[in-house]
């Protein structure tokens, strides 16, 4: 008799997994249902800024496959189907139609939720996340419709990933645009010395942005729609406010099931995936609880790089394939107009909070030999820690084609290489135009014959 395997969740974790269990096991010996509850299933959200500022030309530029092309591999796939409730005794799945689903295997890819803090005013009409096709498509509609007869304002509150790709994506638009953050300065996951390179490189392209004032309401007008916001600095005005304060995991399906929760709020699981007090429940992606590749504590990052190595990680297992996740670096990139934004590893603050003696080291220099044309300005920072000169973070912020060069410094301090092995590594050099020499080489020198006396 096959069994069955039940994924609650149709995004970046559970498709993969599903995708991974399929690919080890055939429909005779494993049926494959996955629930999702939205109208699309393997999408990029992270694409979603750039289909709002038209770099990307449509909804379905942002879908990875269809359901009925995963349906061709004998995967099931239940659109606008909400799993309501689990049963872990029965080893059911509760649809908010009444259906009990029975299940041998269940993985939990509930993903994350945008973090909406008790700010009044904050669900009305005109205020919009960034999470779904349907946040995309509705923010567009709402552009469509905005004034003619002056610019239209936008107003996004936050200044991370999202915040960044929104406010660029709005400008991109024809909005006006301001940016409202409570922290004292955009990207915190950042030093302050690299975001103040991204709050300039904002405030250059003509955007306003305000530091340091959380947002104590959304205002809204006779119709009972936003029309900006309030601070104890003043009042901000708009005609459409967008949310980026980030994502919380949204664990509360599991949670109601009786599977425990981590201190980051995310369901506990081990290095395979699985639930700790359920070895037939996996979770992954968002809504899972992970560890750092550096410290080895308990993390919590939504990135999808890494919810679909979660996921697939879920699928080899259930697939009978031993697998392990390896833990996060929270690398990512991101860019704001012509400045590209790159981290990896630790920032100096949570080098502290970890508990190590650590150095910082930025070098200044250009993404190609300064004589060469397109030759754009640059900044790689190096945490390292102190004595051993083992990586422990990167950053880098610079013009087009300074990002890329996160790809290796990550790999470095995956690898758990030192500023010393670094700095000796035979990287590409094809001058004028390397992708990887210069800064980074340089960076990692500086901090070996420091360290070195």
């Amino acid at each position: 008799m096959s069994e069955r395997l039940v994924v609650v969740g149709g995004d970046a974790a559970g498709m993969s997994a599903a995708a991974q269990a399929r690919r080890l096991r055939d429909a005779g010996d494993l049926e494959v249902v996955v629930l999702e509850q939205g109208r699309d299933v393997s999408y990029s959200a992270c694409g979603i800024p750039y289909w709002v500022g038209g770099q990307v030309g449509g909804r379905d530029d942002l879908i990875a496959r269809t359901p009925a092309e995963f349906a061709a591999q004998d995967i099931t796939v239940r659109l606008g189907t909400r799993a309501e409730a689990i049963d872990l005794a029965a080893g059911h799945v509760l649809t908010a139609d009444g259906e009990r689903l029975g299940y041998d295997r269940l993985v939990v890819a509930t993903g994350g939720r945008p973090t909406r803090p008790p700010i009044p005013g904050l669900d009305a009409p005109g205020v919009y996340g960034v999470h779904r096709l349907d946040d995309g498509a509705a923010i567009r509609a709402a552009i469509d419709a905005g004034p003619r007869d002056r610019p239209m304002r936008g107003l996004v509150l936050g200044g991370g990933y999202i915040g960044l790709e929104m406010a660029e994506a709005l400008q991109r638009r024809g909005l006006e645009v301001t940016v409202v953050l409570a922290d004292p300065l955009p990207m915190q996951l950042l030093d302050a010395d690299m975001g103040e390179r991204v709050c300039a490189a904002m405030t250059a392209m003509g955007m306003t942005v305000h530091t340091d004032q959380a947002v104590r309401e959304v205002l809204v007008d006779e119709a009972g729609r936003a029309c900006g916001v309030r601070t104890d600095a003043g009042r901000y005005d708009a005609d459409l406010v967008v949310l980026g304060l980030g994502m919380g995991p949204e664990a509360r399906l599991a949670a109601d099931a009786g599977l425990a929760l981590g201190p980051t709020g995310a369901v506990d699981v081990d290095r395979s995936q699985r639930c700790r007090d359920h070895p037939e429940v996996f979770a992954a992606g968002d809504c899972a609880q992970t560890f750092h590749r550096v410290t080895g504590e308990v993390a919590h990052v939504a990135l999808g790089t890494h919810a679909n190595r979660q996921g697939r990680v879920a699928g080899s297992v259930v697939g009978g394939r031993p697998a392990r996740f390896a833990g996060v670096l929270g690398t990512a990139l991101t860019k704001v107009g012509d400045l590209e934004v790159a981290r990896t590893g630790l920032c100096t603050t949570q080098a502290e909070q970890a508990g190590f003696a650590y150095r910082a080291d930025t070098i200044e220099s250009t993404t190609r030999a300064g004589y060469y044309p397109g030759a754009e300005q640059l900044a790689v920072k190096l945490v390292t820690e102190r004595g051993s000169g083992q990586l422990l973070g990167a950053q880098v912020v610079g013009g087009p084609g300074a990002g890329k060069r996160i790809d290796v410094l990550a790999t470095a301090i995956w690898a758990g290489m030192t500023a010393e092995d670094l700095a000796g590594s035979d990287l590409s050099y094809a001058p004028p135009f390397s992708p990887t020499y210069d800064a980074v080489v340089v960076a990692a020198r500086r901090v070996s014959r420091t360290e070195q006396g």
